[in-house]
């Protein structure tokens, strides 16, 4: 099989066009032409050049061992193989009891997935709802501000992701067909095809309920178990080794292997488990606000002229600076036509997040816009991010009016640090509510600082940027977790054998897609030592 790279086409052409470029590229007869595919399609959308689709395709010839010279000499072309993921088995289970998986977000998922494709029934620990009855109690509390502590956009089936655009991209580098085994066990349980091709795939939040209830359907099938409501208040440690764990409710459920599939929003569980010598380091994360836009300036600076073209979907950016000062201002989970939405977790604390549907049909575009933190602003202790984190979202609660509306402030206003009193054309869509007021009450003076020098470059990035009646709403301060427990090379803590941290919340991943390898790999260890007697 021969891979083409880069075939580039106008917007508006057809399969047709598609396998003449491909014939063309290959210099040879249609006749030769056995079968192709699609790899990848992207959207090459630089500025100054026509829009164009840009595609990537296996394709099988009659005769391959003739176009061999025409293959090392292109650098778009190159042979191909298929890699497909070879799921770990065993011969025989040596691990005394059932591995427990601790979180049902992508990592728990796909971690507790794995174990139950290779016949060890994994127990599933969330101290949320089902994804159903989550979805109605965030709804209820986007309504009327009335917080459910378990069940909410943090806590529940599918993490904190569920409630999201649901982008699935990743910087990860995998040889091992990982990427494509979650992407066909998302599409088997409802996700769009599209998905497979995409270079940008996204699921949006909708769909990816749906998704979440399916998956845990197939993992029950294949004799895994979930007990929700079940948070984890304690571990059963004798000789450096987990023995098990205790529920909020007294359970006890013992266990040598235990994964760690936490969000970055289980303050309560980091606390115990620093209490318990589990070895937690500090790390690097991100705080800021949210910012809207009208989704069609966006198009408008993406797309140009094809603004609305047919093909085109709601258009993105990335963004990031690093400041006079050292510290980089970026923008992190851009919604195209989404919604800003309350996030919170703990009473009496404030946090936004951003959220789309597949569709993204949304009027308003939103982005956080946020501001290294690094382990020096808060002294490095290991559970310092966290109370930082609590501090400031703690002031923006009160700033709101102590009922879960968000302080929001003009662009405008926040640039000549003017407080908002009333808003122009682009309307706020968080919910409960939201209250003009001075957003340089709601985070430190040098995150303020840092993100008022970074606006106006953005600024000539996409034109309108800073138009004045762009709203900010605070706070956005759940970029990543704000602490790592540390583990060795074979994925365990360094302190206690047999417990496994894994995923965005243990340190170890940044999104969906980077979270579901981790679990992936983690799972693969387990399966590994578990043949081996280890555990």
């Amino acid at each position: 099989m021969i891979r083409l790279n880069s075939i580039k086409l106008p917007l508006e052409h057809t399969d047709t066009d598609l396998e003449k470029e491909i014939l063309r590229l290959l210099n040879i007869p249609h006749k030769d032409l056995l079968s192709y595919r699609l790899l990848k399609r992207s959207l090459d959308a630089r500025k100054g050049r026509p829009l164009r689709r840009v595609y990537s395709v296996v394709v099988e010839v009659a005769d391959e061992g003739s176009l061999d010279r025409r293959v090392k000499k292109n650098p778009n072309l190159d042979y191909w193989e298929e890699t497909a993921y070879q799921p770990p088995s065993i011969i025989a289970n040596k691990m005394t009891g059932r591995p427990v998986v601790v979180g049902t977000g992508p990592a728990g998922i796909f971690a507790a997935l794995i174990l139950a494709e290779a016949g060890m029934d994994p127990l599933l620990l969330e101290r949320g709802r089902k994804v159903q009855k989550r979805t109605a109690d965030v709804a209820g509390f986007w309504r009327n501000g009335k917080l459910d502590r378990e069940s909410n956009v943090q806590f529940g089936e599918g993490g904190a992701g569920t409630f999201s655009d649901g982008k699935l991209r990743t910087r990860v580098k995998d040889k091992h067909g990982r990427k494509e085994k979650i992407l066909r066990e998302l599409v088997d349980a409802g996700a769009p095809d599209e998905i497979l091709i995409d270079s940008k795939p996204h699921v949006g939040t909708a769909n990816l309920v749906r998704v979440v209830r399916n998956l845990r359907e197939r993992i029950e099938d294949l004799g895994g178990e979930y007990k929700f409501g079940s948070r984890v208040d304690d571990l059963m440690i004798s000789g450096g080794e987990i023995q098990g764990l205790v529920l909020a409710s007294g359970e006890e459920i013992r266990a040598s292997a235990v994964i760690l599939a936490l969000g970055h929003s289980a303050r309560d569980t980091f606390a115990m488990l620093a209490d318990r010598g589990v070895a937690i380091a500090p790390k690097t994360f991100s705080v800021g606000f949210r910012i809207e836009h009208p989704q069609l300036l966006i198009d408008r600076n993406q797309y140009g002229e094809a603004v609305g073209h047919p093909v085109l979907g709601a258009a993105e950016y990335q963004l990031s600076y690093r400041t006079s000062l050292g510290r980089t201002v970026y923008s992190f989970c851009m919604c195209p036509g989404g919604a800003v939405i309350g996030a919170a977790s703990e009473e009496g604390r404030l946090v936004t997040n951003g959220m789309s549907q597949y569709e993204r049909s949304g009027k308003n575009a939103n982005s956080a816009i946020v501001a290294e933190i690094f382990p020096a602003d808060y002294s490095g202790r290991p559970l310092g991010g966290l109370e930082m984190q609590r501090k400031w979202e703690s002031k923006a609660f009160q700033v709101g009016g102590g009922d879960y509306h968000a302080p929001i402030q003009l662009v405008g206003d926040f640039l000549s640090r003017t407080p908002t009193i009333t808003l122009g054309e682009i309307k706020p869509t968080y919910q409960p509510g939201v209250r003009p007021g001075d957003l340089y009450q709601v985070l430190p003076d040098y995150v303020t600082a840092a993100i008022a020098e970074a606006l106006p470059i953005f600024e000539g990035k996409i034109a309108g940027f800073t138009r004045r009646d762009a709203v900010l709403t605070a706070v956005e301060t759940r970029t990543s977790s704000p602490l790592r427990i540390v583990r060795g090379k074979d994925f365990q803590s360094i302190t206690v054998r047999g417990l496994y941290p894994a995923g965005e919340g243990s340190g170890y991943a940044g999104g969906i897609m980077s979270s579901a390898i981790d679990g992936i790999k983690v799972a693969e260890k387990i399966v590994q030592f578990a043949g081996e007697g280890i555990g």
